[in-house]
This record gives C-alpha cells, sequence and structure tokens, in this order.
C-alpha cells in the first residue's frame, strides 16, 4: 500500500520556522520525485517546491525561493521541507505528492501518490 504521511505544521509566529516531514512507503523511493503542495482556503493548490529522489535536483517555486529548502534522506524515504521566514501568506495546508512524471513536476494533475495535508498557520 502506497503511503505519504506529512507531519511537521502547526502555528508559528511571522520570521519564524517549522520543518515539515514526508515519510513515504509502498513505491520504489528512488524511481519518484517528491513534491510540496500548498492550498489555503479559497485558492488553489500551489506547487511549492519538489525534489528528485534519483539525484538531489531541486526546484523551487519564486514565492518561497531563499526562505524554503527542500531535502531527502533516501534511506528513511523521507523528505523536509524546511521553512524559515515564513509570512503570514505561507499559512495553507501543505500535501506531499509523489511523481514519475519527470522534473520538476510543478502540476498537480502530474502527480501519482498524495498524502494528507498537514497545516502551517503564520500569525502576524
Amino acid at each position: 500500500e502506497v503511503q505519504l504521511q506529512a507531519s511537521g505544521g502547526g502555528l508559528v509566529q511571522a520570521g519564524g520556522s517549522l520543518r515539515l516531514s514526508c515519510a513515504a512507503s509502498g513505491f520504489t523511493f528512488d524511481d519518484y520525485a517528491i513534491g510540496w503542495f500548498r492550498q489555503a482556503p479559497g485558492k488553489e493548490r500551489e506547487g511549492v517546491s519538489c525534489i528528485s529522489s534519483s539525484d538531489g535536483s531541486t526546484y523551487y517555486a519564486d514565492s518561497v525561493k531563499g526562505r524554503f529548502t527542500i531535502s531527502s534522506d533516501n534511506a528513511k524515504n523521507t523528505v523536509y521541507l524546511q521553512m524559515n521566514s515564513l509570512k503570514p501568506e505561507d499559512t495553507a495546508a501543505y500535501y506531499c505528492a509523489a511523481t514519475r512524471s519527470g522534473f520538476p513536476a510543478t502540476v498537480a494533475a502530474s502527480y501519482d501518490y498524495w498524502g494528507q495535508g498537514t497545516l502551517v498557520t503564520v500569525s502576524s
């Protein structure tokens, strides 16, 4: 059974940091890219970042470039999203997903598997 378990969300003040984790199981981790998406109430799901599990290549949306860092621990089949200098506009449910559709995959429809969301709330 394929599982993607996202965790690490919470409430933080603007300027603070959080680290999200995405633990994957049930598929060959090295064959997939793992992406993070977010969705705020009333808004469309937005691609935030993704990483190639095979070679570590990374991609960031302009809105988070320089503040967020994605990394992968292939031994643990886990991807992390370190989020620094958080802003109120980063408030959203964050989802991790897996794709074999090539890298970088920035469109939600290209992802094969999805985890449940973890909520990030940034207060001003």
